[in-house]
Order: structure tokens, then C-alpha cells, then sequence
């Protein structure tokens, strides 16, 4: 008489069983409730604190923009210097050099204001915590 189970019938059962059971397990074993990566929560600050906040950034716009005008007024007073210059390389290149130095501080100056803003939004705000009542009255 042969025996009913075999070793070879015994592994090729298991490894059918593991093949077919193998997605279960895979499925059951996946985390389910990975999330992906946490962010802070944003708290809305207070109706004080973002009024203040609106109104320095209308203050930063309103600095750019009036920065912006003043050198589109020089750019205009500087192509009006250069044409009667015009036949002269020696002026034209002076006022190039003048035209980019003021240039240049124009755009540190905005970079200044800029930055400015954003190290005062970026202070911590302290907030007053409450006092408990018990402390409060005067007993």
C-alpha cells in the first residue's frame, strides 16, 4: 500500500495553498491607513493679528509699486538725457553705468522691503493665555 500523503504531494499542496492564499495575506498585511506625510495644522490667526497682517501686506505692495514708478520715471528722464548724446559713446556709456547702479540699489531696496516683511511674519506671536477665574476674584 502507498501512503495517501507523500512528502513531494505534501510540499506541492503547501506551495498551492501559499500561491493561492498569498494575495489574503499580502492584502491584509498592506497597511491600510498610511497616510501621506502630516502637515501642520494651520490655525487662522486671530481677527486682530490678520488685520494687521493684511495691512502690512498692502504697505509691502503699496512700497513696490511706488518703487516700481519711480524708476519707470527714471528710466524716462534717462532715455531723454541720452539723446542729445547720442554721437557720444563716452556719455551714453557713463549713463549706462549710472542707469544699471541705480538699478542695482532699486532692486536692494526692494529686496530689503520684502525681507522686511517677511522676518515680521515670520516672529513668533505670542498669544496671552487665560486666567482661571478662581484667581481672578477677590475673594
Amino acid at each position: 500500500m502507498t501512503p495517501i500523503w507523500s512528502p513531494r504531494s505534501m510540499l506541492q499542496s503547501f506551495l498551492i495553498g501559499v500561491l493561492a492564499f498569498a494575495p489574503i495575506g499580502f492584502a491584509c498585511a498592506w497597511p491600510t491607513n498610511v497616510q501621506p506625510a502630516t502637515r501642520p495644522q494651520l490655525v487662522a490667526p486671530a481677527p486682530g493679528v490678520q488685520f494687521q497682517q493684511t495691512v502690512q501686506q498692502q504697505q509691502v505692495r503699496d512700497q513696490l509699486q511706488k518703487s516700481q514708478l519711480e524708476q519707470q520715471l527714471r528710466q524716462s528722464v534717462s532715455d531723454n538725457a541720452k539723446r542729445p548724446n547720442a554721437n557720444d559713446p563716452r556719455m551714453l556709456r557713463q549713463l549706462d553705468l549710472a542707469g544699471r547702479a541705480q538699478r542695482d540699489r532699486d532692486r536692494a531696496a526692494q529686496q530689503d522691503v520684502v525681507d522686511r516683511y517677511r522676518d515680521r511674519a515670520t516672529l513668533p506671536q505670542i498669544v496671552p493665555q487665560a486666567v482661571p477665574a478662581s484667581s481672578r476674584s477677590g475673594g
